[in-house]
């Protein structure tokens, strides 16, 4: 990966790691309950393709609906634990910068949780130019905007993340503004609909399908 900052993103979440479901969901008999429920609701059905599986908290629930899950993730660290939890046979995993990497095959379904808000502004069109060829429908769950103020910026779009050890490190968080959202993906030829998640987590969940006639994320002709 040639671009720092998302170097030291990547750099991060494998330090990150061991600690990442205590420090980010607390109680994880909970919050896989709730992952439960979301993903009832979305229903990532056919092949589906998890970008950022991160430890797996979500693998196997979407593992529940799909006919195949392939959990792609930029940290190997998080992948062995993700391995390790998920026992689904119709699920694969893969170490990947979605950046770069290109799938053999497309998918019905597309699903990233707490990824979008770590794309950079500038790499926005181009990372759904890359879904529009690998899928018309994309599920996502995120953190809207609102919840900055829990994060240290330290200029546009980066913020001072601590591990427990005391090592820091910047990284991209930009929280979600869904009427935002939706018309930057309209732009890209994309319908989104948004829904906030009140039970436990302050989380927006949400769809995007791309429109008939749109090719590489922007509208054709």
């Amino acid at each position: 990966m040639t671009d720092p900052e998302l170097a030291e993103q990547v750099a991060y979440y494998r330090r990150r790691a061991p600690e990442y479901d205590a420090t980010s969901y607390g109680d994880v008999d909970a919050a896989r309950r709730r992952i439960g429920e979301l993903a009832r609701a979305m229903r990532p059905t056919g092949r589906v393709l998890e970008i950022a599986c991160g430890t797996g908290m979500w693998t196997s629930a979407l593992a529940e609906h799909a006919d195949e899950v392939l959990a792609v993730d930029a940290a190997p660290e998080a992948l062995e634990i993700a391995r390790r939890r998920t026992t689904a046979a119709n699920v694969t995993f893969e170490v990947a910068d979605v950046f770069a990497w290109e799938p053999a095959a497309r998918f019905d379904t597309i699903f990233f949780s707490a990824w979008l808000s770590h794309v950079p502004a500038r790499r926005f069109d181009d990372f759904w130019g890359r879904l529009a060829r690998w899928t018309t429908r994309v599920l996502f769950v995120d953190e809207p905007a609102g919840e900055e103020a829990k994060e240290s910026y330290v200029r546009d779009e980066t913020v001072e993340r601590r591990l427990t050890d005391g090592t820091t490190f910047h990284i991209v968080k930009t929280f979600i503004d869904p009427a935002r959202l939706k018309r930057d993906l309209d732009r890209l030829g994309w319908t989104c609909a948004t829904r906030r998640d009140d039970a436990d987590w302050p989380w927006i969940y949400g769809e995007a399908e791309l429109r008939t006639g749109t090719t590489g994320g922007c509208p054709a002709g």
